[in-house]
């Protein structure tokens, strides 16, 4: 767990950075902060990319394509985003077409054919609101079958608001089982907001546990910009406090063929799903461009 802040980027989980866990191959993450007319270069190589701005609004340059225009929103808190697929091989620049600062995530999986760069509008990935009760949350697929087509990456944003849990039931995605199970390592990007009028300190939790045969150990408090890497194990919950919202970006990929996030949840706790039947889901749900929870 932790920042990763190289310098140019923020954040930047590579399997060359210092933190990651050994072994560390598929995925990659860089977060830039923009200033006014700020921007980031960076080269693809053998990575598909997934650029999602989470405040602010940029464009994209792409060497042997037109530009891409990302509108984006005033913070993850705020709706959904427009975002981009790039694919592996071109030189990019990221600007800051906005006022202000922004912030944008480059979302990266090690790939093995060529596609063509594309814009994702909000509007192609509606928000899914999950579980129910204090485990209810809004899931945002813009990287996920069947909206973007890719070779290897997965990427989704979850919600999570004040006092609720997601990522839960506590599953894991690090065996290859056919329609089953995928075996994909994850990337948690975390970013609080405070829902105290008085502005306190916004955190969050998150919880990862292994098996006997690979054992892992996590308990981290998280704030905005921080990170918590999954090689494998189960992961859940991830705990907003009762006084900040969380969100958190996630970012996967794996070895196998076939391009599927395929869970399996832990025993202790499977029958949790089985009480959302009744339950209604949180009023607070989906997040809004209006800047806050809709309550209808």
């Amino acid at each position: 767990m932790g920042t990763l802040d190289d310098g140019e980027f923020r954040v930047a989980v590579t399997p060359t950075a210092t933190n990651p866990p050994e072994g560390w191959q598929h995925t990659t993450l860089r977060v830039a902060w923009l200033g006014d007319g700020g921007y980031v270069e960076h080269d693809t190589a053998e990575e598909e990319m997934v650029v999602v701005p989470l405040a602010g609004s940029v464009t994209i340059d792409i060497d042997g394509a037109e530009s891409i225009s990302l509108d984006g929103r005033a913070s993850v808190f705020d709706g959904p985003s427009d975002t981009a697929y790039l694919p592996r091989q071109r030189r990019i620049t990221v600007r800051n077409s906005g006022t202000g600062m922004a912030r944008v995530a480059l979302c990266g999986a090690r790939a093995t054919t060529d596609r063509e760069p594309c814009r994702i509008s909000a509007q192609e990935a509606k928000p899914e609101l999950r579980g129910a009760g204090n485990a209810s949350r809004e899931v945002r697929a813009f990287g996920l079958p069947p909206v973007l087509d890719a070779d290897a990456i997965l990427v989704c944003e979850v919600i999570t608001p004040a006092g609720n849990w997601s990522s839960w039931p506590p599953h894991k995605h690090d065996e290859d089982h056919p329609g089953v199970e995928s075996e994909l390592e994850e990337i948690y990007y975390f970013e609080t907001r405070s829902t105290d009028p008085r502005g306190t300190d916004p955190v969050g939790y998150q919880r990862v546990y292994g098996t006997g045969d690979r054992p892992i150990d996590v308990l981290a408090e998280v704030r905005t910009g921080d990170v918590v890497l999954v090689p494998h194990g189960w992961h859940g919950p991830a705990m907003a406090a009762p006084d900040a919202d969380l969100y958190y970006l996630n970012v996967m990929a794996g070895p196998g063929t076939e391009r599927a996030w395929l869970i399996n949840d832990d025993p202790a706790h499977a029958w949790v799903r089985e009480g959302w039947t009744d339950a209604v889901v949180d009023p607070r749900l989906p997040f809004s461009s209006d800047g806050g929870a809709s309550h209808e």
